[in-house]
Formats: structure tokens, C-alpha cells, sequence
């Protein structure tokens, strides 16, 4: 597999310019009087590589830094570890946020362990602050060993499309195992978009810069933290109903229900690439931050597989962290069975997004669009399993599992006596449906909370976080575990 990009020199902005693309015009001040100096001409003094500082976005404090791989290849030494470190403790005791531009060769081998136990003392203090303060890294060229584990250990990570990230280089990997790879081939941003280590894609190092200052619009400095809040925008005019076919049968895009929901139809879809049967994103509601996890029918039927249920546990874990409420839309039919799938561990994988639902503290609002069968019933936020609203469309139907399937265990003897099968076998799943799984029964049932309409689901959502916000537990010091 080899990409089709090829960059331009325009495409790659230099460290200094890196930060300056991130923060408000003028807002930048470096933290090192000698990277002042190394912007002037002068020489760089040993053990530097990488260019610290303090700014704002949208008039926020930040706190950054960009590696510099013109300097022995942006490799780590003591002094290096020492400025990122420093970044790291001050962005948390201000209580802002951290954004690392990551150009690197990994442990600067010159210095030996000294360079390896820098990467311990950057790993620990991203573990201190992991879920207080939003931690994000760009990857904008080549990052090898523990210019990978760190980004890993971040709460977004962003690829450009120029960047690749592996632990051990093509060189040793063909050394070693004998294999003849490249660098894009390897640990190329279509590799990690589509295995969930890159969680966004940019086409240059600027278009990250851009991404970037999205994505703090849409998170509080730190967990407890104020939201940002902006001014209501209303979706594109259609009915969010109308993308969904009448026929459970047939795909539809959910991101296309979103749209018609959320604040100007935008959202920032986190690991679009990654699990696609699972949307996950962050987007606005009556102008405040709202994560979103949605089944996806256009991909295997929206059906919850181990991947698809890693992927949503880990994004429900980081809004429950900076305390960003979620917004669950289900149309599932249920877990994917297969030998496949359980020799994977679906079992212990499902149970991770069980998990999350379960310990997030920040309100938590479902609505079935169609269908939620089974334990993928209660994995994507039912009401017992701890959802503060559960709505349904009219038209959805809830149960242990499908019509047909059901009546085919618990009908069986009667529908192989039957004259016609078929027809028998449909006649009591239309019976059977009517008795246990419309959207009516699931109501009267107490399983949900109320039966919404497609066209009045904006402003029921919006209703349903206003009330919540009184009650919200702030999720200060939930640490956002990487799975």
C-alpha cells in the first residue's frame, strides 16, 4: 500500500511557525530565552531540539511545544524531556490545556539511558494530568519509539497527511523480520486513522494548527471547567427523519441525522476511519458541547462489534473526563455473533463500553431511531444501565431480539405445523412485535421515557440537557485510561 500525497514545500511549517498557527495572532511567548536566539541564526546549544511556549486560543491559555527535526532529528535528550516536562507541569497547575507539535527520531541515542528515562519522566507526567487537562498531539512528520508511546498517552491525537508514527522504523523492521516496507506503508496516516491511533487526519501542518483550535472549542480548559459556549445555530432544514428509510432493512447514513440535529449540522468526527459501523464526535447543541455516539446502518447494519465497542468506550470515557455530556442515537441489531468474534474477545470488549456508560457521571441522554435488540440493547445506554432520558421515534422497536428471530424459538413448533411456514412465521412476528417490542410497549413499560417525534427531536434533546445541567456532576479527576 503506498499513498498518493505528495507534499509541497509550503505544506511544512517550521516548529516556531507550528505554535504561531496554533495560538491567537500574538499571543505566543516561548518559554526558552535560547530558542529566542536560535530564530535570530544563532547556534542551537546541545541537549535543545524542541521549542516551548505559552499562549491563548480563542482567548483561552494554552500551554505548547513543537519538536525540531533539524536538530539531530528531533531526537529526545535530558533537556529536551526537561522543557516538555516543564510544559506538562505548567499547563497543569494553570490548569490549561497542552498541544504538542511531534517531529522526532525517538530516544537521542548519543545520550543512552539518560535519553530513555527523559521519555519516563514525559510518560508519568502525562499519566498525572491524563483526564484534568485535554492533552493533545500532532503528528507532523516522522515519529519513531517514543515519539509514538507519548502521543498514545494523549486524549486526541492528529496525523497530517505528510506524518508516520511506528515503534521500531522500516530499516530494523526489514532487518529483523526480513519485511520491505516503507514508511507510509508502515505507520502512515492510513494505517493509524484506520486502527484507531490517529484519531483526526490534516492535510497540512497549518490545516492541524486549524483542527486543533476546533477541537479546544469544544472542551472545557480542564475537567470542571466551564464549557465554551457559543451562540445557537440552527441545523440545515430537513426533518432529521427523513435520511432514515421506513424498512429496517435498509441502510441510511446516521451522520446525516445528526446533521439535521445538531447546532449548524457540524460535527467533529473523532476516528471517522476507525470502527466505522460506530460514529463518535463532538458537535453543539443550543450552542454548548455535546459528545455523540451513534450506531452507523451504513456500515455491517450498525451491528456492535469488538472494535466498534473499544472505539465508543474510549470516546465516552474522555467526554465523561472533561465533563462533556453525551448524546447516544441507537439502531442496532445487537452484537455480531461468529466463531470470529469470540475467539476476538467481543465478550471482554463489549463489556468495556458497558463500563463506560456505566461510570460516566455526565448527563446522559439516548434516543432509539429504529431498533435495539439485545445486549446491544443495554451497551448503548439504556436507561437501567444509568441514561437519565431514554427516547424513542415512533416507529423504533426494542426487544431481546428481531421479530422473526424470536418467534422462530419461541413459535417454532407451530410454525413448522403450519400449512404455509412463511407466512405462519410472519403472521407472529407481526404479532409478536405489537405485544413486546414497539416503541409504545417499551414506554408503558417504563423502559422509555417518552416517544419523540423525528421533527421535535432537536428541541427535546436541547429540553433534556437544560434540566440536566443543574444536577451535571463535574467529572474533576476521572483519569481518561487509554484501552
Amino acid at each position: 500500500m503506498t499513498i498518493d500525497f505528495v507534499p509541497r514545500v509550503e505544506d511544512k511549517l517550521s516548529p516556531i511557525e507550528r505554535l504561531e498557527a496554533l495560538c491567537d495572532e500574538g499571543s505566543l511567548t516561548l518559554l526558552r530565552s535560547d530558542v529566542r536566539s536560535r530564530r535570530m541564526g544563532e547556534k542551537a546549544r546541545a541537549g535543545d531540539g524542541v521549542i516551548a511556549g505559552a499562549g491563548r486560543v480563542d482567548g483561552r491559555p494554552i500551554f505548547c511545544y513543537a519538536q525540531d527535526p533539524s536538530y539531530l532529528g528531533g531526537s529526545l535528550g535530558e533537556q529536551h524531556a526537561d522543557s516538555i516536562v516543564r510544559v506538562l507541569r505548567l499547563a497543569g497547575r494553570a490548569n490549561a490545556p497542552v498541544v504538542g507539535f511531534i517531529e522526532s527520531g525517538g530516544a537521542r541515542m548519543q545520550e543512552g539511558l539518560a535519553a530513555l528515562a527523559g521519555y519516563a519522566r514525559i510518560f508519568k507526567e502525562q499519566v498525572t494530568f491524563s483526564g484534568r487537562i485535554p492533552q493533545i498531539s500532532v503528528i507532523c512528520g516522522a515519529s519513531a519509539g517514543g515519539g509514538s508511546y507519548s502521543p498514545a498517552l494523549t486524549d486526541f491525537v492528529v496525523m497530517t497527511e505528510r506524518a508516520n508514527m511506528f515503534l521500531t522504523g522500516p530499516a530494523v523492521v526489514k532487518e529483523v523480520m526480513g519485511e520491505d516496507v516503507s514508511a507510509a506503508e508502515l505507520g502512515g496516516p492510513k494505517v493509524h486513522d484506520r486502527n484507531g491511533v490517529a484519531h483526526f487526519v490534516a492535510a497540512t501542518d497549518a490545516d492541524a494548527a486549524l483542527l486543533v483550535r476546533d477541537l479546544l472549542d469544544h472542551l472545557p480548559s480542564h475537567a470542571g471547567g466551564a464549557m465554551p459556549a457559543w451562540r445557537s445555530s440552527d441545523p440545515p432544514g430537513y426533518d432529521p427523519g427523513e435520511p432514515v428509510p421506513d424498512s429496517d432493512r435498509q441502510v441510511y447514513d446516521v451522520r446525516d441525522v445528526i446533521r439535521g440535529t445538531v447546532d449548524g449540522g457540524r460535527l467533529v468526527e473523532w476516528s471517522a476511519r476507525w470502527a466505522r459501523n460506530m460514529v463518535c464526535g463532538l458537535a453543539r447543541l443550543d450552542g454548548k458541547p455535546v459528545g455523540i455516539v451513534a450506531n452507523q446502518p451504513k456500515f455491517m447494519g450498525g451491528v456492535l462489534d469488538s472494535d466498534s465497542a473499544t472505539k465508543a468506550a474510549k470516546f465516552v470515557r474522555t467526554c465523561n473526563a472533561f465533563g462533556i455530556p453525551l448524546l447516544v442515537l441507537v439502531d442496532t441489531p445487537g452484537f455480531m455473533p461468529g466463531t470470529r468474534q469470540e475467539k476476538g474477545g467481543v465478550i471482554r470488549h463489549g463489556a468495556k463500553l458497558v463500563h463506560a456508560f456505566a461510570e460516566a457521571s455526565v448527563p446522559k441522554v439516548t434516543i432509539v431511531l429504529r431498533k435495539a435488540f439485545g445486549g446491544a440493547f443495554i451497551a448503548m445506554n439504556s436507561r437501567d444501565l444509568g441514561a437519565d432520558y431514554v427516547f424513542a421515534w415512533p416507529q423504533a422497536t426494542l426487544g431481546v431480539m428481531g421479530a422473526k428471530q424470536a418467534v422462530g424459538i419461541v413459535k417454532r413448533r407451530d410454525i413448522a405445523a403450519a400449512e404455509d411456514p412463511v407466512a405462519a412465521r410472519d403472521a407472529f412476528a407481526e404479532e409478536y412485535t405489537d405485544e413486546h417490542l414497539t416503541s409504545s410497549v417499551a414506554a408503558a413499560e417504563g423502559y422509555v421515557d417518552e416517544i419523540v417525534p423525528p421533527a421535535d427531536t432537536r428541541r427535546r434533546l436541547i429540553e433534556a440537557l437544560r434540566t440536566l445541567e443543574a444536577v451535571a456532576q463535574p467529572a474533576h479527576g476521572v483519569r481518561n485510561i487509554p484501552l
